[in-house]
């Protein structure tokens, strides 16, 4: 089935950007976060993928404002962000700069409140006793009722509105897998008639790839987390990456990240659970085979972590210490074809250095264009012998501009928990 679904031609070298819309602004507003599409855009961001915009339940809220994904309108925009209008405003925005919008679509699930319990309570999944419950034992949520063609249809009607309305160019599907993969290739078939969409599945089964472009790595999130920690070394990180290469179909977009908002909220932010090595993780999952998934504001870098049901605004008083981090990293990826992600033309290879215990090192590798990842999960300073990079022709790192070639590059100098990124010039 999965020949049948298309990837939208401008993913393969994309990014996205997650925006948490409440905290992002004092004012927490579409018109307020406008404001900061054009720095997005000079930092080489792509896609804004908006956590759910839809009005929040009042009915066993979590915290003073709720969760995003408690939602109890589908087809409107939550007050506090702004009106209908105002998002539309801001997707021709996004689409003059050349940037696309994902919605975040919570398919699984309700608020208490949702219109839908008052008329079509058989929306819904009920308990022995014969109330709405959620199966996850989530507070502010009720669990929908897949069964039920009607609201399959009803769904499919609420995902096209905002395709019809706003000119909305994808969809990030929370928690995907609680919903029938039959569901979402009906949602996907009748969707693809209105307008072909970047389709992003919050989930990492294998099978979710016959309907939906890209998933996400938890597992390898996960084990970058044990190789700072000490759990393991490196090896875990080919063992999870291998995983990927041999069981997930050769076209499979993957998300790679470092955080998000459920990472940041409930767990912390990198730097807790990362530590000194989130740096050489966040190149890791740019320059890996995937598309790069960034939370608002790691280009601060922001340290904290945000609270997930009250106003909790990202403090943008410092400049942005990483945009030009970014920045590098993806304009890399946009300009050079053997970053690009589930292209068959593009070959990755891990090179075993005398270091490898400390420095991860590869080469990814299209017709001429070559990228090469030096990165130090280390307090040690390394010095990689050139002879071991199987260098052909000269490279240039792409932060400093140092360039290296094997006739007179002797060993390539890394400091504690330093990355370098050289590309074939």
């Amino acid at each position: 089935m999965r020949d049948v679904f298309q990837p939208v031609d401008w993913i393969y070298s994309s990014n996205i950007y997650e925006v948490n819309l409440r905290q992002y602004t004092v004012e927490g507003t579409f018109d307020a976060f406008a404001r900061h599409m054009p720095r997005l855009k000079d930092m080489g961001i792509e896609i804004l993928w908006f956590m759910p915009i839809t009005p929040i339940s009042r009915d066993r809220r979590l915290g003073t404002l709720g969760s995003y994904y408690a939602c109890s309108d589908y087809t409107s925009t939550n007050p506090e962000f702004g009106t209908l209008e105002d998002f539309k405003k801001l997707v021709n925005a996004a689409h003059e700069l050349g940037l696309k919008v994902v919605l975040d679509f919570v398919a699984n699930h309700t608020g208490w409140d949702h219109h839908w319990t008052r008329e079509f309570p058989d929306f819904y999944r009920k308990n022995q006793e014969g109330n709405f419950y959620d199966a996850h034992g989530w507070e502010d949520v009720i669990d929908l009722n897949y069964d039920n063609p009607a609201l399959r249809q009803a769904m499919i009607a609420a995902m096209t509105f905002w395709v019809d309305e706003c000119n909305i160019d994808g969809y990030r599907c929370d928690m995907a897998m609680l919903v029938p993969l039959e569901f979402w290739r009906e949602a996907r078939t009748t969707l693809d008639r209105v307008k072909k969409l970047f389709w992003l599945a919050e989930c990492e089964e294998i099978a979710y790839h016959e309907v939906f472009d890209a998933t996400y790595t938890w597992k390898f999130l996960h084990k970058m987390e044990a190789v700072w920690k000490k759990e393991t070394g490196l090896g875990g990180l080919d063992e999870v990456l291998q995983y990927y290469h041999t069981m997930f179909p050769p076209e499979a977009l993957r998300a790679f990240f470092t955080t998000n908002h459920d990472e940041n909220s409930h767990s912390g932010s990198e730097y807790e659970r990362m530590g000194d090595a989130a740096r050489a993780f966040a190149v890791l999952c740019c320059t890996w085979n995937g598309l790069p998934l960034i939370y608002s504001g790691q280009e601060l870098p922001n340290y904290k972590r945000l609270k997930f049901f009250d106003k909790d605004q990202i403090d943008w008083t410092e400049p942005c210490a990483l945009h030009g981090f970014y920045k590098a990293l993806l304009a890399l990826r946009q300009r050079n074809p053997a970053l690009r992600a589930g292209d068959p033309a593009v070959t990755t290879f891990r090179l075993q250095v005398q270091a490898a215990d400390r420095c991860y090192a590869f080469i990814r590798k299209a017709g001429e264009n070559a990228v090469l990842v030096l990165l130090n999960f280390s307090a040690d300073t390394l010095h990689i012998p050139a002879g071991e990079l199987f260098l052909q022709g000269t490279f240039q790192e792409i932060f400093t501009g140092e360039p290296i070639d094997r006739a007179s590059t002797k060993a390539i100098e890394l400091g504690a928990w330093d990355y370098k990124v050289f590309e074939k010039k």
